[in-house]
């Protein structure tokens, strides 16, 4: 069921404060221990902030995420992903305290341009909060209202009418058919709760935005924290990253390169938390000679002599791959200014593929405006053979579970079903029907299948007509694609023209984590890599 509700209103007519305090108490029954939580406010020193903390056992501050002046300062700096961190973060304070949450949206008159902004009902999305819409009964206002919060993708459970349009006049506004209704008087908002709270209990929350899944991501991050080594510490976004995810404290984050350049950086680009960051230099680390005899050692057999294993590690990457393998890091993250094999031939040389797993290969999570979803393999395996990708097809869907993602798995061709014929669809027959067979053993239960088209495997409509019976098309969220031409193309093709956030690739198959970067990569992409590599490493 969903934990909370967020109450919002298009217009202080609507009484927005007593249908709040209707909620809380109204649904205490049915779900549990009720806290209270206001996203932004124009009054910190409100009464009803020392009230409700009173009543709940809590202070005041703990009980709302911004001031409108703080949300400000941040939007004016462009700093809007700073400020929903902010508010996620306090909520999510509060939230373990409490079996559920009332969350006020800001208050009307005084964010009315934040409102035209939809900074309200992207609040609601990324807190994960289904939404109640109140409005002062102007249809004109509630059908807008309605429109901000459905292209932020909000979940809307109910437009309430407050002394104005009854249900039916409603119902025949385009874009409030399919919301439920309810017209009430201003003395009735009491009766509310009882309607709406056994809505809420049984109602599942649908939509994960970028930023909720990034939030949840470093959250899990910061539940064990992982050392995470840095080899690229020339990169300015390197240098960038780190200083964020040592503020955010979610990894002990090492960068290898030479410490006095570092600094000098680190001062340039206005840094203040690299202190936190353990910097080494490959050449006169103290613990060098320890992993030029343990490379030594894992490498004689292949020919590697020690004056060859002491100029290997002249080699960042691999230099930080020993350290992995030392445990002196738990996770690696690179390539931002290498190439993916630069980043990949140390780990399969050191660090190896996990027992079972024939080869190592990638996945993209493709953070949707509304949902993840997972792309494999895009980085790795030029042409894998259809044993190859049955097993990038199980990997790929533990690894979708593993953050958070519900697989069902659609193995991609050009052709659906039985509609085509060639050696490629007869591949991707026989890795599906592998895939299929392995899964009953590692994996039972997991909804595979294949072949089929891109747009089978996302669109319901087009999945009815070509796959009707399939457990997969229409609803698939991994997608296997048959090589690393078409996935490679497929990823950055849906990237770049539907806005989605590509985190990754994310590296499976290896006995410890190690991650790539794309050269083009920007600071974001590298803090998320990073708390993924973290994550893994748990």
């Amino acid at each position: 069921m969903a934990k909370n509700v967020f109450i919002a209103s298009t217009d202080q007519a609507a009484n927005k404060t007593d249908l709040v305090k209707a909620f809380i108490s109204g649904c205490q029954s049915q779900r549990g221990r009720v806290g209270y939580f206001q996203t932004l406010t124009a009054n910190p020193e409100n009464p009803k902030f020392q009230e409700l903390a009173t009543e709940l056992g809590k202070k005041p501050r703990d009980l709302y995420g911004l001031t409108i002046a703080e949300a400000v300062n941040l939007l004016n700096s462009d700093q809007k992903a700073v400020l929903i961190e902010e508010i996620l973060t306090r909520y999510s304070q509060l939230a373990s305290q409490f079996d559920s949450i009332v969350i006020e949206g800001g208050d009307p008159n005084p964010l009315a341009a934040f409102e035209l902004q939809g900074l309200g009902a992207e609040l609601a999305a990324n807190l994960a909060a289904p939404v109640l819409l109140l409005s002062g009964g102007d249809l004109a206002l509630a059908a807008s209202g309605v429109r901000v919060f459905k292209d932020r993708q909000a979940e809307l459970v109910g437009l309430i009418l407050v002394d104005g349009a009854s249900e039916s006049e409603a119902a025949k506004v385009e874009i409030l058919k399919g919301v439920t209704i309810k017209s009430v008087k201003s003395a009735d908002l009491a009766q509310l709760p009882a309607h709406f709270c056994p809505i809420l209990q049984t109602y599942e929350p649908k939509v994960v935005t970028p930023k909720r899944f990034e939030f949840n991501l470093i959250e899990r991050a910061k539940s064990n924290k992982k050392t995470i080594v840095l080899p690229e510490g020339d990169d300015d976004r390197i240098l960038l990253a780190a200083d964020d995810i040592l503020r955010r404290e979610f990894a002990n984050i090492v960068i290898l390169g030479e410490e006095t350049a570092i600094k000098k950086k680190a001062g340039e680009l206005g840094l203040k938390r690299l202190d936190k960051a353990t910097l080494v230099n490959i050449k006169t680390a103290p613990f060098r000679q320890e992993l030029v005899d343990q490379f030594y050692e894992l490498r004689k057999a292949k020919g590697v002599t020690p004056e060859k294993a002491d100029a290997q590690l002249n080699d960042r990457n691999w230099f930080a791959t020993m350290m992995i393998k030392a445990k002196k890091a738990d996770g690696m993250v690179s390539g931002a200014a290498g190439t993916t094999a630069d980043t990949i031939r140390p780990a399969l040389s050191i660090i190896k593929t996990k027992p079972g797993c024939s080869i190592a290969s990638s996945v993209f999570l493709m953070c949707m405006k509304d949902k993840i979803l997972v792309f494999g393999d895009c980085a790795i395996n030029t042409n894998p053979t259809p044993q190859q990708l049955a097993e990038i097809a199980i990997i790929s869907a533990r690894t979708a579970k593993a953050f958070g993602v519900d697989p069902k798995v659609a193995m991609l061709s050009y052709s659906t079903g039985t509609s085509g014929t060639g050696p490629d669809v007869d591949a991707i027959h026989e890795a599906t029907k592998l895939a299929q067979d392995s899964a009953a053993q590692l994996y039972p239960g997991l909804p595979l299948d294949g072949p089929m088209q891109f747009d089978a495997a996302l669109d319901p409509k087009t999945a009815k007509g070509k796959m009707p019976t399939s457990p997969v098309a229409g609803q698939a969220t991994v997608l296997v694609f048959p090589s690393l031409n078409a996935g490679n193309i497929g990823y950055k093709a849906v990237q770049r023209t539907s806005g989605a956030v590509a985190v990754g690739p994310i590296i499976q198959g290896l006995n410890a984590p190690v991650n790539d970067l794309s050269r083009g990569c920007t600071v974001p992409d590298i803090i998320n890599t990073v708390a993924i590599t973290a994550v893994q490493a748990q």
